[in-house]
């Protein structure tokens, strides 16, 4: 029996250029997940709802864990995946906010395992932008970066930082690693 692909994660703070990795490395052919938090965001407001980050963090967090399980879900077995962010994300944004976390998210990442090499993207100030979904500032974004990396490493995961560079040398740099 073949053991299934790798599920790698690129996580890092807000605004580092997560994204516009994904988005290379799905040029290239390889699986990718979109960052679940923004797409939450987006539908949240839509709706007006109140489960948004900055207003119930609980809330929210528990529907982007489930969705975070979804996508972990349809990730093929047989191919490569990457993923923008993933559980541990969550666990560092409660604790920035100073929220328990639920067992159930420790649970959760048991039971849908990852690489143990995650890439972490470094904070970027010259192409940190706000937008809809990202209110931080760049000092908070700094702080949450601090916080993903703790929760990442007390999960037991090896951090692989990215180098600053362009959206190809990057690619290039996760391709060549894995």
């Amino acid at each position: 029996m073949t053991s299934p692909a790798p599920k790698y994660i690129i996580s890092g703070g807000p605004g580092s250029g997560k994204t516009t990795l994904i988005n290379g490395l799905q040029q290239q052919g390889y699986f990718c997940s979109e960052e679940i938090s923004r797409k939450m965001i987006i539908q949240e407001t839509a709706k007006g709802s109140f489960c948004l980050p900055w207003i119930d963090i609980s809330c929210f967090s528990a529907k982007v864990l489930q969705e975070m399980i979804f996508a972990w879900n349809q990730a093929p077995t047989a191919a490569i995946t990457f993923f923008d962010r993933a559980i541990p994300d969550i666990i560092a944004y409660l604790n920035v906010a100073e929220v328990p976390v639920p067992e159930e998210y420790y649970t959760a990442l048991a039971l849908h395992p990852y690489h143990k090499q995650v890439f972490i993207m470094p904070p970027w100030e010259s192409i940190y932008v706000n937008d809809s979904e990202r209110w931080q500032t760049f000092e908070e974004a700094v702080i949450i970066n601090e916080a993903i990396r703790k929760a990442y490493t007390t999960c037991g995961f090896e951090l692989i930082d990215v180098p600053k560079n362009s959206q190809t040398e990057r690619v290039a740099f996760i391709l060549d690693f894995i």
